[in-house]
Formats: C-alpha cells, sequence, structure tokens
C-alpha cells in the first residue's frame, strides 16, 4: 500500500487552519484520492475543547477557547509541542480502542528514544512518565495527549507530545478533565532539551509503521502490552465496529 503523505506546514500553523486542512484530507482519503495522510505541526498557544468538555474544565483567566469535532475534553497546544494528525482509513472491523492504543504506542516509543520512560496508565488515555509533574508536583505526569474523531471510516485529529513547551498554560485549565495529575515535557522528563526537530522523524516512522500494523494485523501496540486496557476516553466509543461508513466516533 502507498506510504502515508507527509504533511509539514512552515512556522506554526494556525489552529483553525489547521482544521480546514484535516477537513481537505479526510475528503481526499474518503474519496480514494488519497491513501493517507500525516500532518506534522506546531501552532499557536490556543486552547481547545473535545466534545466532553465540562464547564469546570474552561480556562479560569477567560481566554478564548476553540471548540474541536474530536473526543476527550480540553488541552492546550502551542509552539514546542509536536502534534501529529494521522489522516487514515481504519482497517475493517473498525477498531478505535486499538487504533488509541497504537496511537499511545507511537507516543511511548519515541519517548524511548530520547531516553523516557513513558508508559500507560489503567483508565487513562495518553503517555505518562513516572516522575513528578513540575505544574502539580503529582505523580505521574502527561506528556502526550490524545484525541480523536473517526468519519466514514477515516480518522482525524491524532496526538500532541510536549517537547519543550511552557506549561503556564495549563495551569489556567483542567488538562483533558484530569484533576489530580500533572503535565510535563520530554525536556524536563530527560533533564536536556528535547525539541520538536529531535522527534519528528521519529513520530513520521512510528506512525507509519503503526498503519501499516493496523492493515497487516501485526499492531505495534500489542507486543508492548500483556493485556488491552480501557481509558475514560476510549470508552465513550464501541471498541470495534462494522457499522455504516458514516457512522462517527468521537474519543
Amino acid at each position: 500500500m502507498p506510504e502515508l503523505e507527509i504533511v509539514r506546514p512552515a512556522g506554526l500553523l494556525d489552529y483553525a487552519e489547521g482544521l480546514a486542512l484535516q477537513r481537505d484530507l479526510h475528503a481526499d482519503v474518503v474519496a480514494g484520492r488519497s491513501p493517507g495522510a500525516l500532518v506534522l505541526c506546531e501552532h499557536p498557544s490556543v486552547y481547545t475543547a473535545g466534545r466532553r468538555t465540562e464547564p469546570s474544565d474552561l480556562p479560569t483567566n477567560g481566554a478564548p477557547v476553540v471548540d474541536a469535532d474530536r473526543g476527550g475534553r480540553i488541552t492546550w497546544h502551542g509552539p514546542g509541542q509536536l502534534v501529529a494528525y494521522p489522516i487514515v482509513r481504519l482497517a475493517v472491523p473498525i477498531d478505535v480502542v486499538a487504533w488509541v492504543r497504537d496511537l499511545e504506542q507511537v507516543i511511548i516509543d519515541a519517548a524511548a528514544t530520547v531516553g523516557v520512560d513513558a508508559r500507560r496508565i489503567d483508565g487513562r488515555s495518553g503517555a505518562w512518565t513516572s516522575g513528578s509533574a513540575p505544574t502539580t508536583g503529582a505523580s505521574p505526569a502527561k506528556l502526550g495527549a490524545i484525541g480523536l474523531h473517526v468519519a466514514e471510516g477515516v480518522t482525524t485529529h491524532g496526538i500532541a507530545i510536549n517537547c519543550d513547551n511552557a506549561l503556564d498554560a495549563y495551569a489556567a485549565i483542567v488538562p483533558c478533565g484530569i484533576a489530580d495529575a500533572g503535565v510535563t515535557t520530554l525536556s524536563a522528563a530527560a533533564g536536556r532539551p528535547v525539541t520538536v526537530a529531535d522527534l519528528a522523524d521519529v513520530v513520521v516512522d512510528r506512525i507509519r509503521a503503526a498503519e501499516h500494523g493496523m492493515r497487516s494485523g501485526d499492531r505495534i501496540s500489542r507486543a508492548a502490552r500483556s493485556a488491552p486496557s480501557t481509558s475514560t476516553a476510549a470508552t465513550s466509543t464501541a471498541a470495534t465496529s462494522t457499522a455504516p461508513a458514516r457512522q462517527e466516533t468521537l474519543v
């Protein structure tokens, strides 16, 4: 199968422009004009709210929030954070939770290349470190988040990995709706600077591997976990679906 098209906009990608780009790429994949695409970018500082965001999650400083058609709750994007949007057709039967696990594995594998031990936490999506979080002192701390939208069997949105971004923006919200844990960066966890540029090629390779594994049945997450776990985000959808292509799923 042809490789995913890699789209890397120059400079910071306005979040609204990123949404429009995803819609265009999604339409191309749905129509069979594209085998799939991977957008790698950094956004200007912005809060985005998924469909499950609660009023108590919202910024306490009155900052504007952009509504997003993904699952999950509120989060922040900004310079120093690597955002990756894989626009891919999921293999049939559609297994959204398995794709979430694969994307978690992408973050875990990428973190390992810079010497950071990231892992899953039962009941919570994303990737976490075992160290304390600079934002709260809580342990563990989240360094990679996932939010997806699946329509007509094709995904949009994806993952965000904190590389060397500032963390002060998180103090005004309840990140991902999780009040009892903090956030961190790969730089803080590694004890040295880790930039978006350091991680970008690794993330491309691992997402390509995840997409190939999804189609071959040899998922990248399978060998890394002894048993499937569920997350608050993922359990809002059916794990496996053979529903009509027009079905929309949020994670």
